[in-house]
C-alpha cells in the first residue's frame, strides 16, 4: 500500500451528513462506521460517526468522524483542504458543489501566478482551496 495523506475532518454531530455531501460532490465509495457499529450501542453517541472514509476513483480520499462525547469542536481551524489540477470542467464542478450554500472568500478567477485560484468554505464550516492550472499549448 502507498502511504498517503490526506484530511481527516472532525464534525459536531454532522459527519454523517457531511461526508455523504462530499460523496456527492466527489463520488466514489464511501463507509461510514457509528460509535455503535463498534460495541457502543446503548450510548447516547451510537448513531454518531466514529469513522468514515470516503474513496474516490480519481485517487482522493477524505475520512471524517463526530468529536467524541467530551471533545470540544472547532470546524475551520488551522486546515484547509486543497483540490488541484489541469481539469478544468471536473475542478469548476467540484467548486460550484463546494461553495453551493457556503461562502466564498476569493472567487475562482485568474491569479498573478496565471492559474485560476479560488476560495471558499463549505456549508459544514470545512474551508477549501481550488487551483486550476494552466495548460500548455
Amino acid at each position: 500500500m502507498v502511504t498517503r495523506l490526506n484530511p481527516y475532518l472532525t464534525f459536531n454531530g454532522e459527519a454523517r451528513q457531511a461526508m455523504e455531501f462530499y460523496k456527492e460532490v466527489f463520488g466514489g465509495s464511501l463507509t461510514l462506521n457509528s460509535y455503535g457499529d463498534f460495541g457502543q450501542a446503548d450510548a447516547p453517541n451510537a448513531d454518531k460517526i466514529m469513522h468514515g472514509m470516503l474513496e474516490t476513483t480519481s485517487g482522493f480520499t477524505l475520512m471524517g468522524a463526530d468529536n467524541p462525547p467530551g471533545m470540544e469542536s472547532a470546524p475551520g481551524n488551522p486546515f484547509s483542504v486543497s483540490l488541484s489540477g489541469d481539469d478544468d470542467a471536473e475542478l469548476r464542478g467540484y467548486w460550484e458543489k463546494l461553495s453551493e450554500n457556503g461562502s466564498v472568500s476569493v472567487p475562482l478567477e485568474k491569479q498573478m501566478w496565471g492559474d485560476e485560484f479560488g476560495m471558499c468554505t463549505d456549508r459544514f464550516g470545512t474551508p477549501w482551496m481550488v487551483n486550476i492550472g494552466r495548460t500548455e499549448s
